[in-house]
């Protein structure tokens, strides 16, 4: 296949670039290198890419450009044949929605909005989109599945994510466009994301400074490493939704499905800054921290869904994969 992929200079987009490129697949990168962390970081990550690719995986593109411009978007694709779209590019982060809005109006709605043109437009055979957990909001039930309701956002980043299932969901039944979301939770592992808890604990274990736990440690993640998404994504991508009139899951009877990719078991925070401290060989010094808005005290995937239709099945526990991360953070940071 030939996959646009958006998002690829970032920490899902790149690993799923480097995967579709060693088994034989071409992709058309797209990314903006914005600056809501270092730049430097995703710079490297297209290079990774790019010398995978050089070294015998397909042919790999790199377009830095803005796909919520609809004119630099369509020209960078003018020409260019692919048989699909991976959508993971977007502005990140629930406490970011609260500093800048405008960013997720832009990226998230807007951008989502270009991708579903550009794939009703050139016909293509599937495209597969980035979701959230966070559009569970503060759900009591869990885990978190999804059929469940999901009508109360608790942050800006969540509704939007969430309101890009229902456009979704609205080109499906115009268009009939096979389309998947995917609601991903708390992806960690090598080359992830600097604004995330793992490696924002890890660099300050590293710098001697106290890590800040907020809701005084009452906090719950599932976990999810990056292997085990990529896993999921690619199984999502290669199997798109039948236009059948079958109800799939998420609740749809139009060619659009959404799943839970998650690793099925919430974690205490605090376990895992146990893993880290013995990881990273160093002693760890809390600073305890109120509950923060926007946030949410647990995330849990039932993933039922995925591994019926799909045969999804994480493998990797935090025991693993932890360390794993650190290694890596100590290989790039030469710490």
């Amino acid at each position: 296949m030939r996959v646009v992929v958006t998002g690829a200079a970032g920490f899902i987009g790149s690993a799923l670039a480097d995967h579709l490129l060693a088994r034989g697949d071409s992709v058309i990168g797209i990314d903006n290198c914005n600056d809501y962390y270092d730049p430097a970081l995703k710079h490297d990550r297209v290079a990774r890419v790019q010398g995978g690719a050089e070294s015998g995986g397909g042919d790999f593109q790199f377009h830095q450009l803005d796909f919520a411009d609809m004119g630099a978007l369509s020209a960078a694709l003018d020409g260019e044949d692919f048989d699909a779209i991976v959508h993971l590019g977007a502005q990140a982060g629930v406490r970011y929605s609260l500093e800048n809005p405008a960013a997720y109006v832009q990226s998230n709605l807007v951008g989502h909005v270009n991708m579903l043109e550009i794939a009703r437009h050139r016909g293509v055979a599937h495209m597969v989109y980035a979701s959230s957990s966070s559009v569970y909001g503060g759900n009591d039930k869990l885990p978190f599945a999804v059929e469940d309701r999901v009508d109360h956002p608790v942050s800006l980043y969540a509704a939007t994510k969430r309101a890009d299932e229902l456009m979704s969901e609205t080109y499906a039944h115009l268009y009939r466009i096979p389309l998947t979301g995917l609601r991903f939770f708390t992806v960690y592992g090598p080359w992830g994301r600097p604004d995330m808890a793992l490696w924002i604990f890890t660099r300050k274990i590293f710098a001697g400074e106290p890590i800040p736990v907020f809701n005084k440690g009452e906090m719950w993640r599932d976990f999810t490493y990056i292997d085990d998404i990529i896993a999921g994504l690619v199984a999502a991508l290669d199997n798109p939704p039948p236009d059948d009139g079958v109800q799939k899951a998420g609740g749809s009877v139009k060619p659009h499905r959404l799943y839970n990719i998650g690793n099925h078991r919430s974690e205490k925070l605090t376990r895992v800054i146990e893993l880290l401290e013995k990881a990273c060989g160093r002693p760890v010094e809390i600073d305890w921290q109120p509950m923060q808005k926007g946030d949410v005290t647990r995330t849990y995937a039932d993933i039922d869904a995925i591994q019926r239709d799909l045969d999804y099945q994480p493998t990797t526990a935090i025991d693993e994969g932890v360390p794993r991360f650190v290694e890596w953070y100590r290989e790039y940071h030469r710490v």
